[in-house]
């Protein structure tokens, strides 16, 4: 088969589009035929080295994929061959070919409603949203969420899970694409993060409280206008961080702020059971519904590496072996 491979860290030329071995079933595994695959920032993230997750070279990356089973291994008795499928919880690599194999219990039925390519944006951008808006940010139903971002794959995924559970949300991003995504994703408002003051205009919107939960995409830019702007007793979710940042520790104590990171390998089977249960649910009933932004072939994954990266996120970028 055709796959990326990684055979040391470095910048996106180190990925190489070449043969491999066609992956076979251990027990408790299932091999799938990739249809789609997702590509995330952590992707380039581990490729270039910098990640806690540093895979054995050579590696196949991506953690994210949609497809159909083409063979189970000795003890899988819960997908049979043919079933449509998307991975939950990939390990961050793997992905980047036509055929993959992994942990049955990684994967989760792909409802019928559900391309392939959408297939692909659910594992890492539905679970981490769902993970820091509800599981670790408290998110309820009446309370307010400002998301930075909200224009990109997770952002998205943020705010039409917010808009299920009856959670209020004001949305950024940097284009007037993105800002007219936002909106019709169920954000109340939408604010251009590359004008000057934007954050000026949540007091107003929330009545001079401040939203109750922001979800940060950047939070070397932002966290300390998030600490001045979010609620009395508000939570600030660190999703993304590219460097260090400067804080006033004062506010987190007189705001009695919870500042919370999340990594969601952190989570436990019955945590990431009940994440998965929502989101299957979400999806079944058309309530969660992917926004892919661009669908390249796999042999493009260098450009969708820098692509990836560029502000003026839009939906998810979707490789297709």
């Amino acid at each position: 088969m055709r796959a990326i491979q990684v055979h040391e860290f470095g910048d996106a030329q180190v990925m190489r589009y070449e043969d491999v071995a066609d992956p076979t079933a251990a027990a408790g595994e299932v091999v799938i035929k990739v249809e789609a695959i997702g590509v995330n920032p952590v992707d380039t993230y581990i490729r270039s080295g910098v990640h806690l997750i540093r895979p054995d070279l050579p590696y196949i990356p991506g953690g994210d994929s949609a497809g159909t089973i083409l063979s189970l291994g000795d003890g899988v008795s819960q997908f049979d061959v043919g079933d449509r499928v998307y991975v939950a919880n990939g390990g961050g690599q793997g992905a980047y070919a036509e055929q993959t194999s992994l942990p049955a219990d990684r994967l989760q039925p792909l409802p019928d409603n559900v391309s392939f390519a959408q297939g692909a944006a659910i594992g890492t951008p539905y679970g981490t949203a769902y993970w820091a808006l509800v599981m670790r940010g408290r998110g309820a139903a009446g309370e307010t969420v400002l998301v930075h971002g909200a224009s990109g794959a997770v952002g998205t995924a943020a705010l039409q899970i917010a808009k299920s559970l009856g959670i209020n949300a004001i949305g950024t991003a940097g284009s007037a694409r993105g800002l007219e995504l936002v909106r019709q994703q169920g954000a109340a408002h939408a604010l251009d993060h590359t004008q000057n003051g934007y954050l000026d205009a949540v007091s107003e919107l929330t009545g001079g409280k401040g939203p109750d939960l922001i979800l940060e995409m950047l939070a070397n830019v932002n966290l300390p206008s998030d600490m001045e702007v979010v609620a009395k007793y508000g939570r600030i979710v660190v999703i993304g961080n590219r460097g260090p940042v400067e804080i006033n520790p004062r506010e987190a104590m007189m705001k009695e702020l919870d500042i919370l990171g999340i990594a969601r390998f952190n989570a436990t089977p019955e945590q990431m059971a009940a994440l998965n249960a929502a989101v299957g649910r979400g999806l079944a009933d058309g309530s969660l519904n992917p926004v892919i932004g661009k669908e390249m072939p796999l042999a493009e994954a260098i450009e969708a590496h820098h692509a990836v990266l560029q502000p003026g996120a839009y939906g998810k970028i979707v490789l297709i072996p």
